[in-house]
C-alpha cells in the first residue's frame, strides 16, 4: 500500500472516530438523562468518560499529526483557505470539547452521589447538563465543517 494512501485512511478513521464518538456519547448521555434516574445516569456517564478518553482523545491527537503530514506529503500550503479554517475549526472543537471532558466527569460523580445516597440529582447536575448539551452543539457542527472541507477543499483566501 501506498503510504500516502495509510496517511489518509487513517486521517479518515481518525475523522470517523470523532465524529462517531462524539455522536454516541451524545446520543447515550441524552438517553440516560433522559431517565431521570440517577444510578444509570452515573453508569452511562463512566462509560462515556471513559470512551472520551480512549476514542476521542486518541483522534484529538492522531488528526493533526496526520493532517500535518498529509500537507506536507502533498504539497498544499498551509495557508490554503481550506486549511486554515480546518485548523480554526479544530481548535474551536477543542475548546469546546475540554469542558465537555470536565462537565461529563462532574456529571458522573453528582450521578453516582445522587444513587448511593438514594436522593434526587442536585441542581448542579442539571445546570451542567444544560451547558454540557449546549457545548454539543457548536463542537459537533464543527466536526461536520472540518470534514466537509477535508472532502471537498474549496479555494479560497482566508479573510478575503
Amino acid at each position: 500500500m501506498d503510504w500516502i494512501a495509510l496517511l489518509r485512511w487513517l486521517h479518515v478513521i481518525g475523522a470517523c472516530v470523532l465524529l462517531g464518538t462524539g455522536a454516541g456519547i451524545a446520543f447515550f448521555m441524552v438517553m440516560a438523562h433522559r431517565t431521570g434516574r440517577a444510578a444509570l445516569i452515573a453508569h452511562t456517564a463512566r462509560i462515556v468518560v471513559i470512551a472520551d478518553w480512549v476514542f476521542t482523545a486518541s483522534a484529538v491527537l492522531a488528526q493533526p499529526i496526520t493532517g500535518a503530514m498529509l500537507v506536507s506529503a502533498l504539497g498544499w500550503s498551509w495557508s490554503e483557505g481550506w486549511v486554515v479554517l480546518s485548523l480554526g475549526l479544530y481548535v474551536v472543537t477543542g475548546c469546546f470539547w475540554a469542558p465537555v471532558v470536565w462537565m461529563q466527569t462532574r456529571m458522573r460523580d453528582l450521578a453516582a452521589e445522587a444513587a448511593a445516597n438514594d436522593v434526587a440529582l442536585p441542581a448542579q447536575y442539571y445546570r451542567l447538563y444544560r451547558s454540557w448539551f449546549l457545548c454539543g452543539f457548536p463542537a459537533f457542527l464543527a466536526v461536520l465543517a472540518i470534514i466537509w472541507l477535508m472532502l471537498a477543499r474549496p479555494h479560497f483566501t482566508p479573510g478575503g
